[in-house]
């Protein structure tokens, strides 16, 4: 007799028959037990043309890779093979009869989900015959008889939907297709008042071809340009405007190096301009304030697609200064030093003609220095060696040059105000603007690709054309007013840069809506708020250190740690939804999890869109009993991230993911949406199983109420000062008369 372990307990159906309830051994080959199911229902079709599936309308097949999946209690039922199901279905969606032909492509698009079912249609050339249907523009058919326009509009709707999760699987090149298929899906995207559904599908194919292939990227960018994609961003659907940025964000990620670098080129009109130049394009006002003004401010929530499609976008745009940022100037070129004499112009109103009139060359050469040196650059005789250093190199003189002439009054001030105090106490403008690129190019990781998994967009960013420019003149002048407030010297000068690099964290930690509000937030966070900020957070973690408050916080710290385990396994109980690892970018399939109220099983099943609220345990069909769970294993360890590579790939992905492992090599494996739902889960399923919660959040959770249950307790003893050693013990008196006798 199999061991427990090797048993699963099922109920199966077949159309005009009662249920079956059955135990399956997993040992024993699948074809065998669909055979003993067919015999036991005198099922007449040969056993090889059966196949089991789960019931829950997914359209799953059971196979023998993934029948270790099947959990107790699971409903499934007796139907064709993949193989004959895809055989009918390549037929019905060729079929003469309309009404056939549509609900073919219906059941073609819910069944192509699953790996199996698309292997045996895409071995009968379903792809091909798709394509041919997209090719064949249904529109022509609509000359003869109106009414049935939403019908075709219906069938190509599907026909995408089918090619979309038949090419997610990933068992056919990008490759393949033909220029006519690109126009043809391009088109559906250029005309207006198009289908949101077919619209949708368009956009996520031409960035799935853009992403997959670099042929078909050069293609795609022929087809489409801004103009016909800005009415679908100033549009009010949220998911069309996320695949339009998603387009946009795809075609400048693969675009060329040479032509990203004509950002910094002089803008030209894109209404009509091909988004194979997308660094023209996003140097546009035209596209941000829309972006600005139709996504950011018009939606009244962001979803998370949309936040991460923003946060790349943003990402893409500022790595167009990388090249700058990694360039080291060079002494001779001449174009460049003009830069270094337009500063020296600018601050101290000198003419170059001027300086070419009388004197000796060794005068002039003194009068240069002396002017370099109240820039504040540290080679007083040869500017041009400080920016030959990267990062940031010629980023930071490029940003010198913006700040003296956009906000040339305040670039003055700073450099007189330096240049009139002592040399100890100068704050050199030079120096200081070199670190502060170099600093704030490290705060937006500038040269860093953008992180599958993060959303964290800014929106001031998007709210001028030269946003990083204009972020640094906001930081320079905050750099100098902190120096004044520190009342710092050249030796205080890593000091004074780590305290502006605070401000501007915290500053950005609150996401301001404009460069005014930021620059509004920064005025609030003086050096002395810092100090004081800095004081009640070592107060925290520092504080209270003599023996009696050791003593006390050892005594309820198990309390502390008690009402952390409750608080996280109450989230595991409110569930959490969960996105599906895939190869595409276009990430918009999910799955929940749950535990029970009474903390014995977790719950989970697939979705169909990213929910914010609990899913109720009835509709997660899954179920995995705690007590089954063997072990937590998260990042690399986890057998996901050992087959897609991504630990070699992507270390934000691998930072946010764990599985749970039971049974005999099973696992269920996640992807936490953020670092702080992978706390969460790590600590409620270690809690689950009696073990330590070590996740950085309870480490943070256990000093924040530690902390405050500590002040409370000690309230009634402010101001008291508290020893740090218990009073001695009193010698033993001599005798003890003074006891009290009973008798």
């Amino acid at each position: 007799m199999p061991p427990p372990s090797d048993i699963v307990k099922v109920a199966i159906q077949w159309p005009g028959a009662f249920p079956k309830l059955m135990e399956i051994d997993q040992k024993k080959p699948l074809s065998a037990i669909i055979k003993e199911v067919s015999d036991g229902w005198s099922i007449s079709q040969n056993h090889d043309d059966l196949a089991l599936q789960y019931a829950d309308g997914s359209g799953f097949y059971i196979t023998e890779k993934n029948r270790n999946e099947i959990k107790n209690g699971a409903i499934l039922r007796l139907t064709d093979s993949p193989a004959t199901n895809a055989q009918r279905l390549h037929d019905r969606v060729q079929s003469s009869s309309m009404d056939v032909k549509l609900e073919g492509l219906k059941d073609l698009a819910k069944y192509s989900r699953d790996i199996t079912f698309a292997q045996e249609f895409i071995n009968l050339d379903g792809i091909y015959l798709l394509t041919q249907m997209v090719e064949s523009d249904p529109e022509r058919y609509q000359k003869l008889q109106k009414i049935m326009k939403p019908c075709f509009r219906e069938m190509l709707s599907y026909t995408l939907t089918a090619f979309v999760e038949l090419m997610d699987h990933g068992i056919v090149s990008w490759d393949t297709f033909s220029v006519a298929f690109i126009k043809k899906i391009a088109s559906f995207v250029n005309k207006s008042g198009m289908d949101v559904s077919i619209l949708q599908r368009s956009l996520a194919i031409l960035e799935s071809m853009v992403l997959n292939s670099i042929d078909l990227y050069q293609k795609v960018a022929q087809e489409i340009t801004i103009g016909q994609l800005i009415p679908h961003l100033q549009g009010t659907d949220q998911e069309i405007q996320t695949y339009s940025i998603a387009v946009i964000n795809a075609l400048f990620l693969k675009a060329p190096d040479d032509i990203r670098q004509h950002y910094i080129e002089d803008s030209i009109d894109i209404v009509d301009y091909p988004l194979s130049e997308m660094a023209n394009i996003l140097a546009q006002k035209q596209l941000r304030s829309i972006i600005l003004s139709h996504v950011i401010r018009a939606q009244k929530t962001i979803n998370n697609e949309m936040a991460h499609q923003l946060y790349v976008l943003q990402v893409l745009t500022f790595n167009l200064l990388e090249d700058r940022m990694m360039t080291k100037m060079d002494p001779q070129d001449q174009a460049q030093r003009d830069i270094i004499f337009e500063l020296r112009r600018i601050a101290f109103d000198v003419e170059p003609d001027q300086n070419n009139l009388g004197g000796s060359i060794e005068k002039r050469k003194s009068m240069y220095t002396r002017d370099y040196k109240k820039l504040g650059f540290t080679n007083n005789v040869n500017p041009a060696l400080d920016f030959t250093h990267t990062p940031p190199g010629m980023l930071a003189l490029d940003n010198m040059l913006y700040f003296a002439k956009h906000h040339q009054d305040a670039y003055i001030r700073i450099v007189l105000e330096n240049s009139s105090r002592e040399d100890e106490h100068e704050c050199p403008f030079g120096r200081s603007s070199i670190e502060l690129t170099k600093m704030l190019c490290e705060i937006l990781k500038v040269g860093e690709l953008p992180s599958e998994t993060c959303n964290d967009f800014h929106p001031m960013f998007f709210t001028h054309d030269r946003s990083f420019e204009e972020f640094f003149c906001i930081c320079i002048q905050l750099l100098n007013k902190t120096w004044k407030e520190m009342r710092a010297t050249s030796e205080d000068f890593n000091k004074v840069m780590q305290v502006v690099k605070e401000q501007i964290m915290r500053s950005l930690t609150n996401k301001p809506s404009s460069l005014d509000q930021f620059k509004s937030r920064l005025q609030n966070l003086s050096y002395t708020e810092i100090l004081k900020i800095r004081q009640s957070e070592r107060m925290n973690q520092e504080d209270f250190q003599s023996r009696p408050i050791l003593e006390l916080k050892e005594k309820i710290q198990p309390e502390i740690l008690e009402l952390i385990k409750q608080q996280r396994l109450n989230r595991l109980v409110e569930g959490t939804c969960f996105r599906k690892l895939n190869s595409r970018r276009r990430q918009d399939k999910f799955w929940y999890c749950r535990l029970s109220p009474n903390h014995k099983v977790l719950h989970y099943g697939d979705v169909e869109e990213s929910t914010q609220g609990e899913i109720p345990h009835d509709n997660l069909q899954d179920k995995l009993p705690v007590a089954d769970i063997k072990a937590i294993v998260t990042g690399k360890d986890c057998p996901h991230m050992k087959e897609k590579g991504a630990h070699k790939q992507n270390k934000e992905l691998l930072e946010l993911a764990f599985s749970i492992m039971y049974d005999s090599n099973c696992q269920l494996n996640f992807i936490a949406p953020d670092k702080h739902e992978y706390c969460i889960w790590t600590d409620g399923l270690n809690a689950l199983l009696g073990k330590d919660m070590i996740s950085d959040q309870t480490r943070n959770d256990l000093d924040t109420l530690l902390s405050m249950e500590i002040k409370l307790r000690l309230l009634d003893l402010e101001n008291i000062q508290i020893p740090d050693a218990p009073p001695p013990i009193p010698k033993e008196p001599s005798n003890y008369d003074f006891v009290y006798d009973c008798n």
